[in-house]
């Protein structure tokens, strides 16, 4: 990229760009005229694959007018946008009965100038820069008090809706005290005695059976 002063504002060039210069001014076309900051969101929010490069360039020639000249870049606009066609690389490529057909890679040299806006619009431009600050600040001390209000407001309403706590009077009733159930309690030791007897005795009558 290169810069060059003219008389009547700033130029950035881009030289040798890898596309045909008519799709560069088809986005050149949108930009041409109006103000910096508006050409900037234009090509952001363009889908075009050169968009991206014009607006590389164009933030550098507002760069070169503000850093080498010493312009403001809220008052500069692109007075002119302008894409020529560059050198053209001849290839071919291989076809039937062997043959072939030629294919033209096209470049081209894009130059975009930013120029200070007339006084009257740049007056124009301050008053109603100053008329939407105003609105903006403005607009935050009328919600403040609102918001206050809005707050009072939810705070009363909760404290409408909050349940009473309600006291209940009267004596209470004793406890009703459960007796307790007699449980028979087994002496393990019986028990185990009990079963070793009964398996004497079954022992005694078994060798009973079998001397007779």
């Amino acid at each position: 990229m290169a810069t060059v002063t003219e008389q009547h504002g700033v130029r950035a060039v881009l030289r040798g760009y890898r596309m045909s210069a008519s799709k560069v001014r088809e986005v050149l076309d949108l930009v041409r005229g109006k103000h910096v900051a508006m050409a900037l969101d234009i090509l952001a929010s363009s889908d075009r694959e050169a968009a991206r490069t014009v607006g590389k360039l164009l933030a550098s020639a507002i760069a070169n007018a503000a850093n080498n000249h010493g312009r403001v870049p809220d008052e500069l606009f692109v007075s002119v946008a302008y894409a020529d066609e560059g050198a053209t690389m001849k290839r071919f490529k291989p076809r039937a009965r062997g043959s072939a057909s030629k294919i033209l890679k096209r470049t081209s040299h894009i130059t975009i100038v930013v120029d200070r806006l007339p006084q009257a619009k740049i007056d124009s431009l301050r008053a109603k820069q100053a008329a939407e600050a105003d609105a903006r600040r403005s607009g935050r001390r009328q919600r403040r008090p609102q918001r206050s209000a809005n707050v009072a407001a939810r705070a009363e309403q909760a404290l409408a809706e909050a349940p009473t706590a309600e006291v209940e009077t009267g004596v209470s009733e004793p406890n009703e005290v459960e007796t307790p159930i007699a449980v028979e309690s087994f002496n393990e030791a019986e028990l185990v005695s009990e079963s070793s007897t009964d398996d004497v005795q079954a022992a005694d009558e078994a060798d009973d059976k079998g001397a007779n």
